[in-house]
């Protein structure tokens, strides 16, 4: 006869090598608990694609709604831009702000201006040049020596104009038609803008609907970083133009 010993063993020999089969509720809850497995390492990957996408987005939005970047080529608006220098435009400024003399713009190539003027790094056919004259004004200059005038008036460019370079070394007079603006560079000894394109299909003037963006920031190099003026104090006593509209 077997002691109770001995059934106690035997019992627990019987359960270690022929284990009672798992029931139905207990294969639900394995299952279950892979399930929430997988949908916790889903969640995870959906919350990081969720806050790295988001900045992105956010960024991409920016440049293309907001802001363009733009590499210099050439020394045209020097001293206030140096070549190599990246600056940053708003392309809203124009639609929402409008358009002011002394404003520095980047502008689609009107009349294949370019041929006369470094390609490629502004990227497209981009120039850069400060806004003279809106539409309705008047601007001349009666050759070297002698100040632009507007309207009339002369403006006295000194704070932004390359030490040493005349206004113009050149006499001319052009009408700023409806829908544009006439441009010079800052380094007015080496900017073939609108003075030189008159004989062009815009006369040397620039369709409004041609400009991309105002730039109003330098971002390149980290020693020149810093906001780009636009000196419109230098335009304060010109009068507004005989069509001084868009």
């Amino acid at each position: 006869m077997q002691s109770n010993d001995d059934r106690h063993t035997l019992m627990v020999a019987d359960h270690g090598v022929n284990p009672a089969p798992m029931t139905a509720d207990n294969n639900a809850v394995a299952t279950l608990r892979r399930q929430r497995g997988h949908s916790s390492a889903a969640s995870a990957w959906h919350d990081v694609l969720i806050w790295c996408g988001i900045p992105v987005f956010v960024v991409l939005l920016i440049r293309i709604v907001l802001i363009g970047c733009y590499v210099i080529p050439s020394g045209s608006m020097r001293d206030t831009i140096q070549p190599g220098d990246r600056v940053a435009t708003s392309k809203l400024a124009p639609s929402i702000d409008g358009l002011h003399r002394g404003d520095i713009i980047v502008f689609d190539d009107p009349s294949h201006w370019l041929s006369q003027e470094d390609r490629g790094a502004l990227g497209g056919d981009y120039l850069i040049k400060r806004l003279i004259g809106l539409p309705g004004d008047v601007v001349e200059c009666d050759g070297a020596g002698e100040p632009i005038r507007i309207n009339g008036v002369a403006v006295d460019e000194r704070a932004y104009l390359r030490d040493g370079v005349e206004p113009s070394a050149f006499a001319f007079r052009v009408e700023v038609s409806a829908g544009h603006v006439f441009v010079m560079g800052d380094n007015r000894a080496n900017s073939a803008d609108s003075r030189y394109h008159q004989d062009d299909s815009e006369h040397g003037l620039v369709p409004i609907k041609n400009i991309v963006g105002v730039a109003v920031a330098r971002y390149w190099p980290i020693a020149r970083i810093g906001t780009l003026n636009s000196h419109h104090d230098t335009f304060a006593a010109v009068p507004s133009g005989q069509h001084n509209g868009n």
